[in-house]
């Protein structure tokens, strides 16, 4: 056994000088001026969100009508309302069903379309421009066009083709609850499938065609490419779409309103109608204040639980 003796030398310290008074100046302007861009958003999101917001929760523990000015402290009067009123939870149920649902087809809908749309075919252009119309026209007119097409009489657009291609009578599409409320859901669909579509078309083309080469060449058959590869690389897209079907869906306002008026009943109705017919209509706006400060919250919750999930899907996808 050997023991080395040789004399160790010692590491070099390298001694940092300090930055200069002017380079330290320099780096807290530069510092003072990146942030100096946020302050024109911090006073917009005060001023728009912030303020408004903290005025509704005081509000919402009021009587507070708009018009008189004696306003008096109820509690969590009109809180119990909200969760105890069958015209309140028609329209937290309704926008729930309207915005799951069309989160859900028009996801399970766009995606093979955006794949077919992406395929090489005489009149590619025309199909894409055909899909993406109902996005273009606005909302309460398309709920309009849908409410002469579904009109429940015999004299409805819809009803008369039947009848006359298969001598059916005339089906209540918006008189019966459950027809009316299928119905809404099938419009909103129908209106931004293809949107969406067109959304998901934009990252299929960014997706580098040598993965389905290869792919191809080891044996992959096209169900496999595009569960493997097609699937996993549109997780950023599926967030950002799904992200926006959401928020949409839980305000959605223009399109019931227009194609069923909210009816049969409370079938149709919404939250954000309620609101408005409770803080206008009716001048109560303490309690459209407590509903405006409960779906404020439902909605960031499920905006933060699809956030994380989304999030964890593109995780296990990259």
């Amino acid at each position: 056994m050997t023991i080395d003796t040789s004399p160790r030398t010692e590491p070099e310290i390298t001694q940092t000088r300090p930055p200069s008074p002017r380079a330290v100046a320099a780096r807290w302007r530069e510092r003072a001026a990146g942030e100096a861009f946020l302050i024109p958003i911090a006073l917009v999101v005060l001023i728009l969100v912030a303020i408004p917001f903290a005025r509704s929760v005081y509000y919402s523990f009021t009587d507070f009508s708009g018009m008189s000015p004696d306003t008096k402290f109820v509690g969590w009067q009109n809180y119990h309302r909200v969760f105890t009123d069958s015209s309140l939870l028609s329209g937290l149920s309704f926008t729930l069903l309207f915005a799951v649902s069309t989160t859900v087809i028009i996801t399970v809908l766009a995606i093979p379309l955006a794949v077919v749309l992406n395929r090489k075919f005489f009149g590619q252009g025309l199909a894409r421009a055909v899909f993406f119309f109902p996005a273009i026209p606005s909302i309460a007119v398309l709920g309009m066009v849908w409410n002469f097409i579904l009109n429940p009489l015999a004299s409805g657009a819809l009803n008369r083709l039947l009848h006359s291609l298969f001598h059916l009578g005339a089906t209540p599409w918006l008189a019966d609850n459950t027809l009316a409320k299928v119905s809404v859901i099938v419009v909103g669909v129908w209106a931004a499938t293809g949107w969406h579509a067109i959304l998901y078309l934009a990252y299929l083309q960014s997706i580098p065609s040598d993965y389905y080469e290869a792919a191809t060449l080891d044996g992959a058959s096209p169900r496999q490419r595009f569960f493997h590869i097609t699937l996993p690389l549109l997780t950023p897209a599926l967030t950002i779409s799904t992200m926006l079907l959401m928020v949409q869906g839980l305000n959605v306002f223009a399109l019931p309103v227009s194609l069923t008026g909210g009816g049969p009943g409370y079938a149709t109705y919404t939250i954000t109608q309620t609101i408005v017919v409770s803080g206008i209509s009716q001048a109560q706006y303490g309690q459209a204040s407590a509903l405006g400060v409960v779906f404020m919250l439902a909605v960031g919750l499920v905006i933060l639980v699809q956030f994380r999930l989304t999030r964890r899907l593109e995780g296990s996808g990259s």
